[in-house]
């Protein structure tokens, strides 16, 4: 696998290869741009030194947050960014050992049943968790049964809806055409 999410082939090769900076990156992807959102679990690992789940959990709050602050900001929301991100790996750590990829490989887990595990993590809401499934699926090869019916629409195969249809900047041009398009409806009532 892969990704081009963010136009930075060091963030991308970090969201590739590293689970955890994968899910980090999801988390983060709010009130920012996908690019600044993924491009997150770089700098945390550039200023942190690591990106290991027990690592940045146990890291002390305020040295952790200071490293979200430093410029360029980590996210726009620094602090309670920082927060999210330690309460992730927290919850990584307590129930999947430290390992992000377990979420979606212990047991040869279904669709539905990653679609729960992500939503039990911290900061994972309902649509996020399906994001999420629908880029395990559509780009790092889960193949979980109903994965795409889990994930709903954003499973839809031929879509531009979110981060997981992103494989190049035609398609990034896409998504964001769609996800304007949407907050237009949102705002107009028609959505």
């Amino acid at each position: 696998m892969s990704l081009h999410i963010t136009d930075d082939a060091a963030a991308d090769e970090l969201l590739s290869t590293n689970p955890l900076a994968l899910l980090i990156g999801m988390l983060l992807d709010q009130q920012v741009a996908m690019e600044t959102a993924f491009s997150g679990p770089l700098k945390i690992q550039q200023r942190v030194g690591s990106m290991d789940a027990t690592t940045l959990a146990e890291y002390d709050p305020e040295a952790f947050a200071e490293a979200f602050k430093a410029t360029p900001a980590v996210h726009r929301y620094p602090g309670s960014m920082a927060e999210r991100v330690q309460s992730l790996c927290a919850a990584i750590g307590k129930d999947w050992g430290g390992d992000a990829a377990a979420i979606w490989t212990t047991g040869a887990p279904s669709g539905a049943e990653v679609l729960k595990r992500l939503k039990a993590l911290p900061g994972f809401g309902e649509q996020k968790a399906k994001i999420f499934l629908a880029l395990l699926g559509k780009q790092c090869g889960f193949d979980g049964d109903g994965w795409r019916q889990a994930a709903g629409q954003y499973g839809e195969d031929g879509s531009f809806r979110s981060v997981a249809d992103i494989v190049s900047p035609d398609s990034l041009t896409k998504v964001r055409e769609h996800k304007r398009a949407m907050k237009a409806a949102a705002k107009a009532g028609t959505a």
